[in-house]
């Protein structure tokens, strides 16, 4: 299979969005405002405080209910949130952002540089256990000049900051709550965003109304937004194409072309650097000898697991957690299955005879599951005796979840190759899941962090991407194109490459959308 580069998949992301939009008008006309958007999720909302959120429908709650001081744009670059500019000193230690005039939370309280600063500080104390503590950047400290300015001291050079700031957990969240105790955030939503908080059912459904206080007196330009959930993804996609909801998020690929045939909806699609990954425990045997790591990548498929995991929506990875859209993806050969090869390095590391492990997946999203089956099937001939076990995803995210030492992950494209890489293979990452702890590869990631020079940068972000793919601490065998679908009455509404970004304040419903009280 041809390597994919960077220009090739940004082209593609270009043609698929176009076609994701085609019949909307060259020159849209102004958004009309009113109207309730349904939107469909496929799991629980469990985490309401945004500096904990840990999966999509989370996400996608806390952006309607919070800001950050910047935002991503579907381009993956940042734009003003609460922010409306910012300025950086010569050498990228130190970042100055100016707030806008007139912030306030939804309890009316106003928003300032303080409630900036004990947001950060919240990250920054482990105690929090939010994932932006590790993704956010080398925040040294961060103090509020005055009310309308919060200047942040960086411990290193870092470009990305303004970026990074757009983490999904780095919402800013009132310092009065903070100092009460954010446990108050758990069924409560005290903040800046474009919706407020109606009524909150984790399993069922959640509602916001428009926040008329809202900084952009433009938008939002729908009334309220009810996101509801529905675990099967079949009755998911048959409510949508009835038109009982306008909007599914995400949906799989063995709901995708149901969809695209279905009168009245509009499927999309967009290249993404999201993936599912298999997980070792590299602290605990057999997976601390990357000799087994290493053969079990060797019986890897990477194209028939694009077409059996993805349905053919998404290219094959090689278990580097870049792919083309990222800035600093590097193009190394692609790995190819070697049975032969696998079968002799399971017997160095001491399993002539073959080895058997049990591989956990959640049931959320069903790809995982799927990439479970395939590897089992494809190991077999080297060895491997793999016993998938599935779980709901509720009980894999308490027990399993960087607990495990064999297991299926799921991850969304990051800003960033730096975000990605903190938020899961150094060895302080927020999610530290495989305790690879390589010493070189922090060291590299680290310094191309500071750096500045852009060759140097790239060259180093190389060889982060030469150590995983050599030492394996997962297998990435494919990325996924990220799917979802909408009622033709919904405007304004883009899949972004993301897949944890929304921006349905954007979002508006054509004269032909269902009138819901």
């Amino acid at each position: 299979m041809p390597s994919i580069h960077r220009r090739d998949f940004l082209a593609a992301s270009a043609a698929l969005s176009g076609l994701a939009l085609s019949g909307v008008p060259a020159f849209a006309q102004t958004p009309r405002r009113g109207g309730t958007l349904r939107v469909s999720v496929d799991q629980a909302v469990s985490k309401l405080n945004p500096l904990v959120t840990r999966v999509n429908p989370e996400y996608l709650v806390a952006e309607l209910l919070y800001s950050n001081l910047t935002r991503l744009k579907p381009d993956m670059s940042a734009e003003p949130d609460l922010a409306e500019s910012w300025t950086n000193s010569a050498d990228l230690t130190e970042w100055t952002f100016a707030l806008r005039k007139g912030l306030s939370f939804h309890d009316g309280s106003p928003c300032t540089a303080a409630d900036v600063v004990a947001t950060f500080e919240a990250i920054l104390d482990a105690k929090t256990a939010s994932p932006a503590r590790q993704n956010v950047g080398p925040i040294a400290k961060v103090v509020a000049k005055d009310d309308a300015t919060v200047v942040f001291s960086l411990s290193a050079p870092f470009a990305d900051l303004p970026v990074t700031l757009a983490y999904t957990n780095a919402k800013i969240v009132p310092a009065a709550v903070i100092k009460g105790g954010l446990q108050k955030l758990d069924r409560e939503a005290v903040g800046t965003g474009p919706f407020k908080l109606v009524s909150f059912e984790p399993e069922r459904q959640i509602v916001v109304a428009r926040n008329d206080a809202y900084y952009d007196k433009d938008r939002p330009y729908l009334d309220r937004i009810e996101i509801l959930v529905f675990p099967d993804v079949s009755a998911e996609a048959s409510a949508l194409i009835a038109g009982d909801t306008d909007l599914i998020s995400t949906t799989p690929p063995t709901e995708f072309g149901r969809l695209q045939k279905a009168s009245g909806v509009k499927a999309l699609r967009v290249p993404s650097g999201q993936f599912c990954n298999v997980n070792f425990g590299c602290d605990q045997k057999p997976f601390n000898d990357v000799r087994v790591r290493q053969a079990l990548a060797l019986t890897v498929d990477r194209a028939a697991m694009v077409d059996f995991v993805t349905e053919g929506f998404g290219s094959p990875g090689n278990d580097t957690p870049l792919n083309p859209a990222y800035r600093f993806y590097a193009d190394l050969p692609a790995k190819k299955a070697d049975i032969a090869k696998a079968k002799a390095l399971l017997a160095e590391a001491g399993y002539p005879k073959g080895l058997e492990a049990t591989l956990i997946a959640s049931d959320r999203p069903g790809q995982r599951t799927q990439l479970a089956v395939a590897l089992r099937e494809m190991a077999k001939p080297a060895g491997f005796d793999i016993k998938v076990e599935t779980m709901p995803h509720a009980t894999y995210l308490d027990q399993v979840w960087k607990k495990g030492s064999f297991y299926v992950g799921f991850y969304n494209m990051q800003a960033t190759a730096d975000a990605i890489f903190s938020l899961l293979y150094t060895s302080n990452a927020a999610w530290n899941e495989t305790r690879w702890n390589n010493a070189a590869f922090d060291k590299v990631v680290f310094e191309a962090r500071a750096t500045v020079d852009e060759t140097k940068r790239r060259a180093l972000y190389a060889e982060a991407q030469k150590l995983m793919n050599a030492e394996v601490p997962s297998i990435i065998p494919a990325f996924f194109d990220l799917l979802g679908a909408q009622r033709e009455w919904v405007e304004g509404y883009q899949l972004h490459p993301r897949g944890a970004v929304f921006r349905l304040d954007h979002v508006s419903l054509g004269a032909n959308a269902p009138k819901r009280s």
